[in-house]
């Protein structure tokens, strides 16, 4: 399995990294944000959010677990933070199989599932001495989309 590596050396190149993201997102995908505390994984987030739905008041979903919103082109996309789930059974009760399926899925802390979407992009945020680095692997068609962004 090949990687692609790219340096984010601050907030301005992860928000440019991730409205180049955006561009690439259809229904169907899911976009999994690993990564220690602090790495970015919301600041991606947020940024790809904003580019697709046109929002800038863009809330964590670390209490609420899923927040829910509809892109321009009218899918649906599900931000879900999945840092406090203690129990596999949880997931079930949060609907994000179907976000997957449907619509966009962006999920924070995706080793908590049970199941990994099949269409999907694994981004894993790294601490470097310049500043960040984000380590991108594809699954399900996306092993030949990663250098469209």
């Amino acid at each position: 399995m090949s990687a692609r590596i790219l340096d984010l050396p601050d907030p301005d190149a992860a928000a440019a990294f991730a409205r180049r993201l955006a561009t690439q997102l259809g229904a169907g995908d899911a976009v999994l944000l690993s990564g220690e505390l602090g790495a970015g994984k919301t600041t991606l987030a947020r940024a790809a959010i904003e580019a697709l739905t046109g929002e800038t008041n863009i809330p964590s979903p670390t209490y609420t677990l899923i927040q829910s919103y509809e892109t321009r082109s009218g899918i649906p996309l599900a931000h879900a933070d999945l840092y406090r789930v203690e129990d596999p059974d949880e997931l079930d009760e949060l609907g994000l199989e179907e976000s997957w399926r449907e619509g966009i899925a962006l999920i924070e802390w995706p080793d908590r599932l049970v199941e990994y979407p099949g269409r999907r992009i694994e981004i894993e945020l790294e601490f470097t001495p310049g500043g960040r680095r984000a380590v991108l692997r594809g699954f399900g068609g996306w092993e030949t989309r990663l250098d469209d962004i």
